[in-house]
């Protein structure tokens, strides 16, 4: 299909489900994600493809709803892929996926959001946006996964974690918490791959790694720019202003050291041939694996614990 007529369909299906959505929900979620459809619609329609110019373009690319998720590199990168649920407290969260799969004929355990494709399944998935039993869910099978000594494979995509009353009674920030504070005690490799949005401690929840990747055309920002905007400015005119200065993109966050390297997409970006850009990524996976399994579970810890004290930056103004 010619890449125009390819944009105008996406520029059609954006429609339909904005359309969908305004009927079917009227949750906070849901709105939200219908501010974040008319912007991405009004950016197709006001520019073509091309090579991106600034951050605001990046976190349009990273948002593009044919971007490859997480099922997709699952299907793409891993075999025999067995996904688990439940966090055995309350539910299962369909917003993160969670199981274990083989990388290169080696058994791994994957970890990742999940966004939906059409409005029944954002309406299902929640729009990538984790509850309180998805990041327990994810700290159950990653507790698993180091009992039995199994790699981790962590894929980071979300606009955040759910803000809802329900998501906040059964103690979100807790969950979240804790997650931080026992990820790194996993005594196995762990590797994040960055290949989307990574919105605030959302994504953090699940992205604390000894090997942080990030896709060239993914964000990570501890806030989104319309969020940044609306308390900065009280609007979200000026969100192409604060995705500026919340260098969010990878090419800023591998100048700060957060993330470890940058893997190339093709040359328009993921959501063209999600092959391609999965090709890229698996050596690169295979490499941290084979490097970090090497090392004793002592040094793995120590390593990953120097690394956590560096991310700060403390800067004396004179």
């Amino acid at each position: 299909m010619p890449e125009s007529q390819a944009q105008s369909a996406v520029v059609l299906e954006l429609t339909r489900q904005i359309a969908e959505l305004e009927k079917s929900s009227d949750s906070e979620a849901a709105q939200e994600e219908i501010d974040r459809l008319r912007g991405q619609l009004e950016a197709l329609q006001r520019v073509g493809t091309g090579a991106p110019k600034d951050a605001w373009d990046r976190v349009l690319l990273a948002r593009h709803p044919q971007r490859p998720y997480t099922l997709d590199y699952i299907q793409l990168l891993f075999t025999d892929f067995t996904e688990l649920h439940g966090d055995r407290r309350f539910a299962d969260d369909a917003a993160i996926v969670c199981g274990l799969a083989r990388f290169e004929g080696r058994a791994v355990m994957v970890v990742g959001h999940q966004k939906g494709r059409d409005t029944k399944q954002k309406l299902l998935r929640n729009f990538g946006m984790p509850k309180p039993e998805g990041y327990r869910k994810a700290m159950r099978l990653m507790q698993m996964a180091a009992k039995f000594g199994l790699p981790i494979i962590s894929l980071v995509d979300t606009p955040g974690a759910y803000p809802g009353i329900g998501a906040e009674e059964r103690g979100q920030a807790e969950a979240i918490a804790n997650n931080l504070k026992e990820i790194p005690k996993l005594a196995v490799p762990i590797v994040v791959i960055i290949h989307g949005e990574g919105g605030s401690g959302g994504a953090l929840a699940i992205a604390i790694g000894d090997c942080v990747l990030m896709l060239e055309n993914a964000v990570y920002s501890v806030i989104s720019p319309e969020s940044c905007s609306s308390i900065l400015w009280r609007d979200w005119q000026h969100k192409q202003d604060a995705a500026r200065i919340l260098k969010l993109t990878a090419q800023d966050l591998r100048g700060f050291e957060i993330v470890d390297e940058i893997i190339p997409e093709p040359p328009d970006g993921a959501h063209t041939d999600h092959a391609h850009a999965a090709a890229l990524l698996r050596p690169r996976i295979e490499s941290s694996l084979r490097e970090l399994s090497a090392l004793p579970a002592a040094e793995l810890l120590h390593r990953r614990h120097e690394r956590l004290r560096k991310l700060a930056t403390f800067v004396r103004e004179s």
